[in-house]
């Protein structure tokens, strides 16, 4: 059976990657794919690439954007807050508050570890635990809680080799077209927003029955 490669650009900030996480870990664990989890820096790529970050949106869409996340919420049956208390409204006191997080699991990934159950840890922490992924204990010990060496990885967050993956993975991101988060790439498809995950899911299965 061959091995199929799918991609994940997202950021870790992201409520959709959250949304969708129990589904994504659901299709690799059934597809057997090899996952390469891409964060990038989607404040940099996405004015590139024709998204349009939350921010900048005119007030109808942002507040459509809190309607459907609460419709998604109650549909999956997980808890999210609308307004996490560690999510800045405004322009944030330190640029990188939402990258922290995102180097820690490319840290993992460097390890060799799996670092799926990681990153959703993470974006749970931040958008349904009320805790402040920007701060270095608390992605400590939300590894630690997850069977990580969170001091290892902490400290390996702003390596140069870490660096330069998230680097990289923001200039793909920007080739690839990518303009949201999560958008998943297998092959050359991109899948955007955790709401295509059944076509992901099927993209899949119509790939094993040729293989």
């Amino acid at each position: 059976m061959t091995t199929l490669a799918l991609d994940c650009f997202y950021s870790l900030s992201s409520p959709w990657a959250y949304l969708g996480g129990p589904q994504l870990q659901d299709i690799v664990r059934r597809h057997h794919v090899r996952l390469a989890l891409k964060p990038y820096d989607f404040q940099a790529v996405v004015p590139q690439t024709g998204g349009i970050p939350l921010k900048t949106r005119p007030e109808p869409r942002r507040t459509y954007h809190a309607l459907e996340l609460a419709r998604w919420r109650d549909y999956l049956g997980m808890p999210l807050n609308l307004e996490p208390a560690h999510y800045p409204k405004g322009a944030p006191s330190d640029p990188n508050w939402n990258k922290y997080a995102g180097w820690m699991v490319i840290a993992a990934q460097v390890q060799g570890l799996d670092a799926l159950p990681l990153s959703h840890a993470l974006l749970r922490a931040l958008w349904a635990e009320e805790r402040n992924t920007a701060e270095a204990a608390v992605r400590i010990a939300v590894a630690d809680e997850n069977g990580y060496d969170g001091a290892t990885l902490q400290a390996m967050e702003q390596s140069a080799e870490v660096l330069a993956v998230y680097r990289a993975n923001s200039a793909e991101a920007v080739e690839l077209g990518v303009f949201g988060a999560p958008t998943f790439i297998l092959g050359d498809e991109r899948f955007w927003g955790q709401d295509r995950l059944g076509f992901l899911d099927r993209a899949l299965d119509k790939l094993r029955a040729a293989d």
